[in-house]
């Protein structure tokens, strides 16, 4: 029989001594800011958080001063410097006696229409740059990144004399159509909204691509069901910001839309305070906060979205 010998152990001297157990990263923070000094500290972290409060401030304070001008007695800002001097619903009320809430509707169809129109039109024609190979296709990327340096409003007097033009011939796309605005906008929004989805599909791998065609998936179908929810992000960023842009314009609105009963909330409320004696920036102050209700409200909709929209388009995997 044989016979089996005791494993050998390491001498003590051989043997590595255990590791000391490895602290959280908050109690080594806490360790290092306790034993820094202030003036390292500031150097460090403390600048920034001077920074941001001192951004915050700069930022929040006219918010914090329109607000305040809402709920004055006063139609003037001249009473409101002492904020929240006086605080009453007189302004806030009184909207409901104007073409306020026409006007946010009229706003809220041609900001959802180009939002919509923006990232169908864009998406498709980012996925064709994307994915095809054809003649023109670097020539149509320069002309889509030479024709976005131009703002759209250097051509709002030939957008005015065409759509007098078309009006004769087709009287919805003419002068006074929320229809043309849409159309307007559509047309200045597709080709900084191509470049930037464009990169962001090109992260998306071929591959998924190549096994999709294998399993007997179209071109359609790989857009639909696949390229889309995988580019979900940079379509809500592209979105959010088409609302955001069409929400606010004023001068192609107020040159296209001759009727009171079409004006978008920009131009209502610029018609408020356009005459210096009758302004009456106590409705205009609140139609301004209840305006920005619908922005910020798809925009924390869409927070979770929006850093990794804008951010994954920029590095090419």
């Amino acid at each position: 029989m044989g016979t089996t010998s005791a494993p050998m152990s390491r001498p003590p001297s051989l043997t590595r001594p255990a590791a000391p157990p490895r602290r959280p990263a908050a109690a080594r923070r806490f360790s290092f800011t306790r034993h820094s000094t202030p003036a390292r500290w500031f150097s460090e972290i403390g600048w920034r958080h001077l920074v941001g409060v001192l951004a915050v401030l700069y930022a929040g304070f006219p918010l914090v001063y329109v607000v305040s001008a809402s709920l004055a007695d006063g139609g003037t800002l001249t009473g409101s410097n002492d904020l929240f001097a006086s605080v009453s619903g007189a302004n806030y009320v009184a909207l409901g006696g104007t073409r306020f809430w026409t006007w946010m509707g009229n706003t809220l169809v041609v900001a959802v229409a180009t939002g919509v129109g923006t990232v169908l039109m864009g998406a498709a024609a980012a996925y064709a740059f994307s994915r095809f190979r054809f003649s023109g296709r670097r020539v149509g990327l320069t002309a889509l990144l030479v024709i976005q340096m131009f703002p759209q409003m250097l051509a709002f007097v030939a957008i005015f004399l065409l759509l007098i033009s078309l009006g004769n011939v087709v009287p919805v796309l003419g002068l006074d159509s929320k229809l043309s605005l849409i159309c307007v906008y559509l047309g200045g929004a597709l080709g900084v909204n191509t470049f930037l989805m464009y990169g962001f599909f090109n992260t998306v791998p071929r591959e998924i691509d190549e096994a999709a065609k294998i399993d007997g998936a179209s071109h359609a179908q790989i857009y639909w069901t696949i390229v889309l929810r995988l580019t979900a992000p940079i379509l809500a960023v592209v979105g959010l910001l088409s609302f955001i842009s069409t929400f606010g314009e004023f001068i192609i609105a107020r040159v296209l839309l001759q009727s009171e009963e079409s004006w978008t909330l920009a131009v209502g409320l610029y018609g408020w305070v356009s005459s210096l004696q009758d302004a009456n920036w106590g409705l205009f102050t609140a139609g301004a906060v209840v305006s920005a209700v619908p922005v910020l409200a798809l925009f924390l909709f869409l927070q979770k979205y929006i850093v990794g929209g804008l951010t994954a388009g920029s590095v090419k995997g």
